[in-house]
């Protein structure tokens, strides 16, 4: 796994190694981090990265959030509570010297503490077929976490259908990776 643009373009990440079959990690790959941030990069969405406040919910390796800080975002929240996840997501910003710009919730992605500030970007990649998702998209809504004009970028194995108090925008399919784009109903 590596950064695929901006400031820390060809940087390499922490390798997950053998892993935990019990923490469900699952790296977006680097072609579908490319295709994703392709289409966040080309004006359907307006600007989504830049100068924006990033939440990573199901963070693992922190890939994708560490993607945004490459590409100009102001901060990113990770949150993760797997053992080996948290590991490799501080390992990842220490690498890439993001730990001014960055943070990490060691908590549930269902159980978030109340935001300080809302985010203007929300990645959201749950272990596939769990049905983990709405439960914690509607928890960071509830809890402050979610701008009301938010972007939020959700991986699956199928395309997600979205849940109370969103709207979906758009579906891409990458292989056997479904990424839905959805946004706070106003």
């Amino acid at each position: 796994m590596r950064i695929i643009a901006g400031i820390h373009r060809g940087t390499k990440l922490t390798d997950v190694g053998i892993g935990d079959d019990a923490a469900h990690l699952r790296p977006t790959s680097d072609r579908v981090r490319e295709s994703l941030f392709n289409v966040l990069n080309g004006g359907a969405f307006g600007r989504p990265i830049e100068g924006a406040r990033v939440l990573d919910l199901f963070a693992g390796t922190g890939a994708l959030g560490l993607e945004a800080l490459s590409r100009g975002a102001e901060h990113v929240t990770f949150v993760d509570n797997g053992r080996i996840a948290k590991k490799l997501v501080r390992e990842n910003i220490k690498i890439l010297h993001r730990e001014a710009d960055s943070s990490v919730l060691t908590c549930a992605a269902n159980g978030l503490p109340a935001a300080q500030k809302p985010c203007h970007l929300i990645f959201l990649d749950p272990p596939y077929g769990q049905d983990l998702g709405a439960p914690a998209l509607e928890n960071a809504l509830k809890m402050g976490w979610i701008d009301p004009k938010a972007l939020i970028v959700w991986e699956e194995d199928q395309p997600a259908a979205a849940p109370r108090g969103f709207s979906r925008r758009d579906t891409r399919r990458y292989g056997n990776t479904h990424v839905t784009f959805l946004e706070p109903i106003a």
